[in-house]
């Protein structure tokens, strides 16, 4: 058994789940005879099973089977443990790249004489291509290309899905047919092909086991995933969270995560929501909430009578959520809610009953209105949700809260607020707050100002996976049309569902028709807007807002929006509700107190208030209740894997080792392990290193390396030009992530980087040597070319965002040997030490201003020959100043990596060895 059951020392727990199928076993941890296991959280008893059933004294040590049943100790002791998680997710965007790595371990195996095929999943991995699709089609191409025909609104909306689509594959084919040779070339990878929806979804509906039954054994699913938002899987009580793609390879590849065991905030939900609430305005308050208390590196873990209010789709999407409050995982133990959800999602009668079966027998099923269930939790905090108002996140960060009836007075203030006043700036001058540009559009004259908005999606992972918010988008666009109301055709509208599912109920209840005719086609499946996929703006449109500087928005019902974000011109971008997208759309402003201002006046001169139009909790859930029925997931999950007829049709090679073609400008093989040796170097200090970038506060992963829009003034366009290729044929930075040549040059190269050696937002720095200002690629070579180690200075959460595994490379390949930071996020840090780049911490009340750095200064790393977990160094100036830092090496596993060179260093001379 892959258990290794007969070196177990927990194999007396053992025992059948059915008498009636004696093979079928579980590790029964009520046997362990252990009353603190009944207080420890739902979350931390996953990780117990974990550690007990892979118990085989190496990896997993009898040792950590205490720590983790010792919780209510050690878990405020720093205190490092092992888990394995069942399974492993990727997306495309971060998929790509893993297999980059895999192929190119498997030639630098070959090259140190091991053998190649030991560098394959042992792990289940599935990946789900969900990120390649933009919205370069909308309701506008219809206008330009359909107005003759004589069709229905949805099946207009057809076709602009299938443009969307064609134009995904003609982009991506060379990307898509390297993944068809990885799933051929690698044992235990499964690929969902493009157009089956987001990944979290599809994951949701499809993927989640809740309970393994594998090798004749029953245990938790769990998984780790490439996608900081794989804790949406929470919701059902799947324990998962995100880590960046050289840590999910490592985990594939049977090495188990060495992590912290963390603390777990319980989070006291009570009471009952008003009926105009959506899941949206909850998971909005939670965010802005668990950011205040502080849950960084933590586990939240949901209790509660009010819990049981959720549906299994509202607690997903605050659980999807969780990166944007900081903690690791965001956990909904399962309750009969979430049986009755896989009933809904078409789970098979047997499935169901072995798994309430399994998480009673366990001790892992909940029934959130029995106190006497609570665990212990590290510390307790309580929201009542009948207190929850409506409300979007923005204009730059999605804690950022603003209530909907605070919004107009809001954008206000950040109009004439400094730009870096709580992140929430644009300091415009105050004689510029009512500037108008007109301009022409179709043939028609429109005007645009501040707070117009020109970007109205419904997309991504955080809300188009609930039908309670779908449809209540669908009722009030019913209700819209109705009123006689319409969407500003210049304003880019969409709508990419998480899945086929959603597409398949908001037509069977004839709501997909009014959505069509305010412009909410489906254009794509995947995600789209939330990821910088938005597609180019109307040439009017822009042009407009270039003339009058203006800062428009976008609203999009996303759970990011980072500066540079989601389009190049929206400035501001609003998270939002489905409905209250549409709702937006059609006033064409965020500048509205939707109380006082009607949404618009319709062609009879009557004025229609949003609570004309807004549909109650109960009207949609009627709806729900009819319309979202099992029938429409197995029908559109039984075919998932075959139906899409182009993935089929893809050739792709089926050696073992892949042949990389030198032509291509999508896949390359990495400069990663070039000169790597089976011995290992000592550690040296970092002499005399020069200060790349100086960088404050919140600096996100899509700073560092962003996903969207390669601009064509930028040192990776050049590349591509330099190559043959077109701006239309650029593409994005998220569909080069197999170039690295692409990814060096697209490193920090986000047009809202704020470096304060310029003191402006631009993709660029200063060449300290000469004075030059320059992109900072170009900086960054000049520097390696004269043997010049680099490092950046930044401030508090330091690599925010996306689990994106370029946001370490990157760097490594700009020559940065570390980062100078007074925080960092969670998987960012573990990624830097993934590549071997140093995560420097400055100690406790020390920062960049109050230690007096200019960034000018060459700084020394003094590295002692042994290093410690967490250990100090001295950091000396060439001033004659000294001060120390913190290394941020957090375990012994992490030090081990750091020794190779970088975790995959690591896993080539391991799986080298004979």
């Amino acid at each position: 058994s892959v258990f290794l059951v007969m070196t177990n020392s927990y194999a007396h727990t053992i025992e059948p789940l059915d008498p009636q199928k004696p093979d079928h076993k579980f590790f029964n941890l009520k046997k362990l005879k252990d009353p603190r296991y009944d207080q420890l959280p739902f979350s931390i008893r996953v990780l117990l099973e974990s550690a007990v059933r892979n118990c085989d004294g190496f990896l997993v040590k009898k040792e950590d089977v205490e720590k983790i049943l010792n919780w209510k100790v050690t878990q405020s002791q720093t205190v490092e443990v092992p888990f394995r998680p069942a399974r492993v997710i990727l997306q495309d965007f971060t998929g790509v790249p893993a297999v980059v790595d895999f192929a190119a371990m498997r030639d630098a195996v070959k090259k140190l004489q091991g053998d190649p095929e030991k560098i394959n999943p042992v792990c289940p991995a599935d990946l789900v291509i969900d990120h390649s699709i933009q919205v370069d089609f909308n309701r506008n191409f219809i206008k330009l290309f359909f107005c003759r025909l004589e069709q229905t609104p949805f099946n207009v909306c057809f076709h602009v899905l299938q443009k969307n689509q064609d134009l995904e594959f003609e982009r991506n084919r060379e990307r898509f047919e390297f993944l068809k040779w990885g799933s051929k070339a690698f044992r235990n990878m499964r690929i969902i092909p493009p157009g089956s929806g987001i990944v979290h979804q599809v994951n949701l509906e499809y993927l989640a086991r809740v309970v393994f039954e594998q090798d004749e054994y029953y245990y938790p699913d769990s998984l780790v995933g490439t996608d900081s938002h794989t804790t949406m899987i929470d919701g059902l009580g799947v324990l998962g969270w995100g880590v960046g793609g050289i840590e999910a390879e490592a985990v594939m590849l049977g090495q188990p995560i060495s992590m912290v065991l963390p603390e777990v905030i319980g989070y006291k939900l009570q009471g009952t929501p008003n009926k105009y609430i959506t899941s949206t305005d909850i998971v909005l308050t939670v965010t802005k909430h668990l950011r205040q208390v502080g849950v960084v590196g933590k586990f939240v873990e949901f209790f509660g009578p009010g819990v049981a209010q959720l549906s299994i789709a509202d607690r997903a999407t605050i659980a999807n959520m969780c990166p944007e409050y900081g903690a690791t995982a965001a956990f909904f133990p399962v309750d009969q809610i979430s049986i009755h959800y896989l009933k809904q999602t078409g789970r098979d009668a047997e499935k169901l009953s072995y798994i309430e079966k399994y998480l009673k027998a366990v001790g892992m099923f909940r029934d959130y209105s029995n106190t006497a269930q609570d665990p212990q939790f590290t510390q307790v905090v309580e929201l009542d949700l009948s207190t929850v108002v409506p409300c979007c996140s923005g204009p730059k960060r999605p804690q950022d809260k603003v209530a909907v009836s605070e919004m107009k007075q809001d954008f206000k203030t950040c109009l004439g607020a400094k730009v870096h006043q709580g992140f929430k700036g644009f300091q415009v001058a105050p004689e510029r707050h009512d500037v108008r540009v007109s301009f022409q559009f179709n043939g028609a004259e429109y005007s645009l100002s501040h707070g117009s908005v020109v970007i109205a999606a419904i997309t991504s992972c955080t809300n188009t996976s609930n039908p309670s918010v779908m449809l209540g988008a669908g009722l009030l666009a019913q209700r819209a049309v109705k009123a006689g109301l319409s969407v500003k055709p210049y304003i880019k509208t969409s709508l990419s569902p998480g899945s086929g599912v959603v597409t398949y109920y908001l037509k069977e209840s004839g709501v997909m028709d009014f959505l069509s005719q305010l412009g909410f086609e489906v254009v794509g499946y995947g995600c789209m807007t939330c990821i910088g996929n938005s597609g180019p703006l109307p040439e009017p449109v822009v042009e407009a807002i270039t003339q009058g500087d203006l800062v428009a928005a976008g609203v999009l019902s996303g759970n990011r929006n980072f500066e540079g974000r989601v389009h190049p011109n929206t400035r501001a971008n609003y998270l939002a509700s489905p409905p209250l997208v549409i709702a937006y759309a059609i006033a064409g402003t965020v500048r509205i107190d939707f109380e006082k201002e009607p949404l618009a006046v319709n062609s009879q001169g009557k004025e229609v208030f949003l609570r004309d139009i807004w549909p109650t909790r109960e009207e949609i859930q009627a709806v729900e209740r009819q319309f979202v029925i099992p029938a429409m997931f197995k029908e559109v999950y039984e075919k998932v894997e075959k139906v899409n007829e182009r993935w089929n049709s893809l050739k792709a090679p089926s050696d073992k080792l892949y042949a990389w073609d030198p032509s291509s400008t999508y896949i390359k093989s990495p400069p990663f392990f070039d000169g790597l040796t089976r011995e290992l170097q000592t550690p040296k200090s970092i002499t005399d290193a020069y200060v790349l970038l100086d960088l404050g506060d919140s600096v996100t992963t899509d700073h560092i390396s962003p996903a969207g829009n390669i601009a064509r003034n930028s040192p990776a366009a050049r590349y591509l030009t330099s190559r043959g290729l077109t701006p239309r044929e650029f593409n994005s930075y998220g569909s080069r992530r197999g170039n690295d040549a692409v990814m060096a040059r697209g490193t920090f190269a986000n047009i809202r980087l704020l470096n304060k050696f310029i003191n402006k937002q631009a993709p660029c720095t200063i060449y300290l040597p000469t004075g030059e200002t320059m992109d900072v690629f170009d900086a960054a070579e000049k520097y390696q070319q004269a043997g010049h180690p680099l490092l950046i200075l930044a401030g508090k959460e330091y690599g925010s965002g996306s689990s994106r595994d370029w946001a370490a490379k990157g760097p490594f390949l700009l020559g940065i040997k570390a980062v100078l930071a007074e925080s960092y996020e969670r998987i960012h840090r573990s990624n830097l030490v993934g590549m071997g780049v140093i995560p420097l911490e400055y100690l406790p009340g020390d920062s960049t201003e109050s230690l007096g750095l200019s960034g000018r200064e060459r700084y020394t790393v003094i590295i002692p020959p042994q290093i410690t977990p967490r250990m100090t160094v001295d950091i000396k100036l060439d001033t004659g100043k000294s001060f120390q830092a913190k290394m941020r090496f957090d375990t012994d596993v992490e030090l081990t990596y750091f020794h190779h060179g970088g975790i995959l260093n690591y896993m080539i001379r391991k799986m080298s060895e004979n």
